[in-house]
């Protein structure tokens, strides 16, 4: 049986188990959702999406008077949540011309709109521009030049961020390290010299706001991030005193790790403000500087754990004295977090969470790949063909990195709230996967 009070982090904040042992998610039976929708079907619980956003802004409330919270449009971009996040009043940190486009449709408040990336394309870069966005971040001199040509194009100031790299190392995959001097984003230190040189001699259509920094993703520890801060800090200082250039933001990034399962254990997010703020503030006044702009992105812990994916259980395989495979209708192609990132992930069963966990297994994807394996040696209930297996913390970085692998529809999404399900991203069908696809005259008989 599902002991939801113990696992509450994992969960959606309104999970709840009916007296036959099917699992609630924001009112809704997912057996009725995969009744009506059909699976694999993705599931965003609108309340705990809401609640971690209010309890981020809460935590800086009550401790720094001017900071500015960013969702990762990466972890998922959808035109309803955009619009959820954009409500609640908080910037969107965009990485491609067409997140932004997709954000700039949705009416998202352009100001608060941050444009990252280590090679941004010149039309994405124009679009930036004649948009009039928040903030573009600058990950290279080469990229700081072309900014400043295209805003004189334009006639127009640019405001931006630098994106330095403080070479700091974080126990976290290889793949999602961004802070250490070998990664392929930002500028290491010692470069700043040259972006400051820049900005006085040729920047004239550049305002430089400020440093961006981001150190990685899936972090346990809150120590990297001080180190980060006072490594920037002290950059703020020199351009203060040697190129008289006063810095006002500081965007200290994201990477605040999650629980995906029980044995992760990340940090509260109420000591990681504290923490942070309190060693701006402490850094600020040894520096004589004035307390900045304090802008972070949280990315996936603010959506994770309000997504869900549910698939219908298929063929079940047994090899003799080895493992027992249960096959679901989706894998690698909704979720490629496992097979990139060796990503672990909680499931359980929704049509059967009072049934005692007897049988461990291993969870297969339909996709034609060995290595489509969903979750290794997990144990849950006794399963058959045609249960509802439910994969937990599936908010950020599923339906965003999916694809059409072996020519199968991306599945649906729908946003639950008191009972209701909307649909948020429609089912594709096989013609949406062909529908760029030409047919030749030469080749037609």
């Amino acid at each position: 049986m599902i002991n939801l009070k113990e696992k509450k982090h994992l969960y959606p904040v309104t999970t709840s188990v009916s007296k036959e042992g099917y699992l609630y998610i924001g009112g809704c039976s997912a057996v009725e959702l995969r009744n009506k929708f059909g699976t694999p079907l993705y599931i965003i619980d609108e309340e705990t999406l809401t609640r971690n956003i209010k309890k981020y802004l809460s935590a800086f409330k009550q401790n720094y008077t001017n900071f500015l919270l960013l969702y990762a449009a990466k972890a998922f971009a959808n035109s309803a949540i955009f619009q959820l996040v954009n409500k609640l009043d908080l910037g969107l940190d965009v990485v491609s011309g067409g997140e932004l486009h997709l954000a700039l449709k949705s009416g998202f408040n352009k100001e608060k709109i941050y444009f990252h990336g280590n090679n941004k394309q010149i039309s994405e870069i124009e679009l930036a521009i004649e948009a009039n966005i928040g903030k573009i971040v600058c990950d290279n001199l080469y990229e700081l030049d072309l900014i400043q040509k295209l805003s004189k194009k334009y006639n127009k100031t640019t405001n931006i961020l630098i994106r330095l790299t403080p070479g700091i190392e974080c126990h976290t995959h290889e793949y999602i390290k961004t802070g250490h001097l070998n990664s392929k984003f930002g500028l290491d230190l010692e470069y700043f010299k040259e972006v400051l040189n820049y900005i006085q001699t040729k920047g004239k259509n550049i305002a430089l706001c400020g440093i961006h920094s981001h150190i990685g993703s899936q972090i346990f520890e809150i120590k990297p991030y001080l180190d980060t801060i006072e490594i920037l800090l002290n950059e703020f200082n020199y351009a203060k005193k040697d190129f008289k250039i006063e810095l006002n933001e500081l965007n200290i990034g994201g990477g605040i790790g999650i629980a995906y399962t029980k044995e992760d254990d990340p940090f509260s997010i109420e000591e990681f403000v504290q923490k942070v703020t309190s060693k701006i503030k402490t850094t600020c006044k040894s520096l004589g500087l004035k307390l900045p702009l304090l802008v972070c992105e949280p990315g996936r812990s603010l959506i994770s754990n309000a997504g869900i994916t549910i698939y219908t259980v298929g063929s079940i395989k047994t090899i003799p004295g080895g493992i027992k495979y249960i096959t679901v209708d989706g894998g690698m192609a909704d979720n490629p977090r496992p097979i990139t990132y060796q990503a672990k992930y909680t499931a359980c069963i929704g049509n059967k969470m009072n049934a005692t966990k007897s049988e461990k297994i291993t969870i297969a994807g339909r996709y034609c790949e060995s290595g489509d394996i969903l979750i290794k040696d997990i144990t849950l209930p006794k399963i058959e063909t045609g249960d509802l297996l439910v994969v937990l913390n599936t908010g950020a970085y599923n339906y965003s990195m999916s694809s059409n692998y072996n020519m199968v529809p991306r599945p649906a999404c729908v946003l639950v709230k008191d009972g209701n399900a909307e649909i948020i991203i429609e089912r594709e069908t096989y013609d949406d996967v062909i529908r760029k696809h030409k047919m030749l005259k030469r080749l037609t008989n």
